[in-house]
C-alpha cells in the first residue's frame, strides 16, 4: 500500500514537470500556424485541451477559470478548457494517515471520535473526509494534498505562458493585471487559516440571512493545511432544477442574497460559483436555503470599487454618462475615449440588463441558455481588436466572474424573478463610508 501511493504521487509530481513541455509545444504549434494564419478550426485549441488535461491538478482550477472570463482567451480555446474537469486521484488512507499525523501529531486519531477512511469528495487541490469529533459534532476535514505550494506557482508559470501567447495572437485585452489577479487568488487558496477566516468573515456577514448556512470551524483541528469545519447536510443544487416554480425561485433568492449582500454592504464576495460550492438544506422536507461550503476564493474590495459598481448601475438607469464614465474610471480603467466606454458599456448593459428591468423575468428573458451572453462578448471583442489593447483592472476580474457564474445558477434554476427590486433592496441607502465601517467591523471580528 505504502509503494502504491509513492508511485502514485511519483506520477503524479512526473505529471507536473511535464506539463511545461506540454504546454509549450502547443504554444510553438499554434505560433506557427498564426503566423501562417491557419489555427481557424480549433484543433490546436483541443490539443491545448488534451496537455492540460493530462495534469488533473490546479492549472485545471485556473484554467476553468480562464475560461469563464470574457476576452481572456479566444472562443474556441475557452470551449475546450471548459470541458475540462479537475477530478485529481484521492489519496488513499495509509497517505491520509501520514498527511493527518503531519497536521495534528502522531495521536490525530485519538482526537477523533470517528474518521471516514474514504474521502466525500476529491478536487484540484485537497480532499474532504467526514468525521465525528469528540464532543459528537459531524465535521468536513478538508485535507490538502501534499506540495501543492510549488503545483501551484509551476502552474501559474505555465499560465503566464498562455496569456502571453493570447497577447501575441490577440492584442484586444492586456492580461497582465488579470494574471496577477488569479495568481493572488489561487495562492490563497492554499492556506486554509486564511480561508477558517474567511468562514468566519461570511458568519458574522450573514449572520441574520436564515436562507444561507456558513459551516463553523474548528481551530483545534485545524492548520494551515487541513481545515475542519462543520458538516452540512445537503442535496446537490441541480436535483431541484425540476421542482415548482416557488422553490426554485426561493433557492435563486437566496443565491441572490448569498453574493449580493456581502458585496453590497461589506465590499465582499465569493469568487468562485461553482456548483459544487454549495448545497441545498431543507427544513420539513422542503427546500429552505442554501449551504455555502467553500471560502477558498473569497475577495476584499476597496469601498470604492463597490460605489463605482453601483454608480454604473445608477448612471445606465438614468443615461447620465458622466457617471457612467467616472464608475469606470473609478474601476481603474484607463484612456476611456468615446468609443472605449460604447464598447464598455456593451458589456455593462449586458451583466446589469436583468437588474435594471423592473419585472418579473428569467435571467436570459428569452434568449436560449446556450446563447446568452454570446453576442454581446463577440461584439465587445471585435470592437476592442480595432481599439485595444485595453487593460482590464484586476478587481474586476472576480467580480465579473462572479455575476456570470451566478447567472449561471439562475439559469439552471429556471427562476422568474424581479432582480431589479432584489438589487434595489441590497443597495437601499448605500453609501461608501457606510461600506467602509461595515467591512472594518467584520474585518476585525475575523481577524483578518
Amino acid at each position: 500500500m505504502v509503494d502504491e501511493e509513492r508511485n502514485r504521487f511519483s506520477a503524479r509530481a512526473a505529471r507536473y514537470a511535464r506539463v511545461g513541455a506540454n504546454v509549450g509545444g502547443v504554444a510553438a504549434r499554434i505560433a506557427g500556424a498564426r503566423l501562417m494564419g491557419l489555427d481557424r478550426d480549433g484543433n490546436n485549441a483541443a490539443a491545448l485541451a488534451s496537455a492540460l488535461g493530462g495534469l488533473k491538478g490546479p492549472l485545471m482550477k485556473v484554467a476553468q477559470l480562464m475560461a469563464t472570463i470574457p476576452d481572456v482567451l479566444p472562443p474556441e480555446y475557452a470551449a475546450e478548457l471548459q470541458k475540462l474537469q479537475s477530478d485529481a486521484p484521492p489519496m488513499g488512507w495509509a497517505f491520509v494517515r501520514r498527511r493527518m499525523m503531519a497536521e495534528l501529531g502522531r495521536d490525530w486519531e485519538q482526537k477523533f471520535a470517528s474518521f471516514e477512511h474514504a474521502p466525500s469528495a476529491a478536487a484540484s487541490l485537497g480532499q474532504v473526509h467526514k468525521a465525528v469529533t469528540l464532543e459528537g459534532a459531524r465535521v468536513a476535514c478538508k485535507l490538502q494534498y501534499p506540495d501543492m505550494q510549488a503545483a501551484v506557482e509551476a502552474d501559474l508559470s505555465q499560465l503566464d505562458v498562455l496569456f502571453s501567447i493570447h497577447r501575441r495572437m490577440d492584442g484586444a485585452i492586456d492580461t497582465r493585471e488579470i494574471a496577477r489577479e488569479i495568481g493572488e487568488r489561487v495562492r490563497e487558496e492554499l492556506d486554509y487559516r486564511r480561508e477558517a477566516k474567511h468562514a468566519a468573515l461570511y458568519a458574522h456577514i450573514l449572520k441574520d440571512e436564515p436562507k444561507v448556512r456558513v459551516p463553523g470551524t474548528h481551530a483545534d483541528l485545524s492548520t494551515g493545511r487541513l481545515l475542519t469545519m462543520d458538516w452540512l447536510d445537503g442535496e446537490k443544487i441541480l436535483g431541484f432544477t425540476d421542482h415548482p416554480l416557488a422553490e426554485r425561485n426561493a433557492l435563486a433568492e437566496a443565491m441572490f442574497a448569498a453574493w449580493w449582500q456581502p458585496f453590497s454592504r461589506f465590499g465582499v464576495i465569493h469568487g468562485d460559483p461553482h456548483l459544487g460550492n454549495y448545497t441545498v438544506f431543507s427544513v420539513e422536507g422542503r427546500p429552505a436555503g442554501i449551504n455555502l461550503l467553500d471560502y477558498g476564493c473569497i475577495r476584499i474590495f476597496p469601498p470604492a470599487f463597490v460605489a463605482g459598481v453601483v454608480d454604473l448601475y445608477r448612471g445606465l438607469m438614468a443615461g447620465d454618462d458622466a457617471r457612467v464614465v467616472h464608475a469606470y474610471e473609478t474601476w481603474g480603467f484607463k484612456g476611456l475615449k468615446r468609443e472605449l466606454i460604447d464598447v464598455l458599456n456593451i458589456w455593462a448593459r449586458f451583466i446589469y440588463g436583468p437588474l435594471m428591468d423592473d419585472r418579473v423575468r428569467t435571467i436570459a428573458d428569452g434568449v436560449s441558455p446556450a446563447a446568452y451572453g454570446r453576442k454581446e462578448a463577440f461584439t465587445v471583442h471585435t470592437a476592442l481588436k480595432q481599439l485595444g489593447p485595453v487593460t482590464v483592472p484586476r478587481e474586476f476580474v472576480f467580480m465579473d466572474r462572479a455575476a456570470i457564474g451566478l447567472g449561471g445558477v439562475f439559469l439552471h434554476l429556471k427562476a422568474e424573478l424581479n432582480f431589479h427590486r432584489l438589487f434595489e433592496d441590497a443597495i437601499a441607502d448605500f453609501s461608501a463610508e457606510g461600506v467602509a465601517a461595515r467591512q472594518a467591523e467584520a474585518l476585525r471580528v475575523a481577524g483578518l
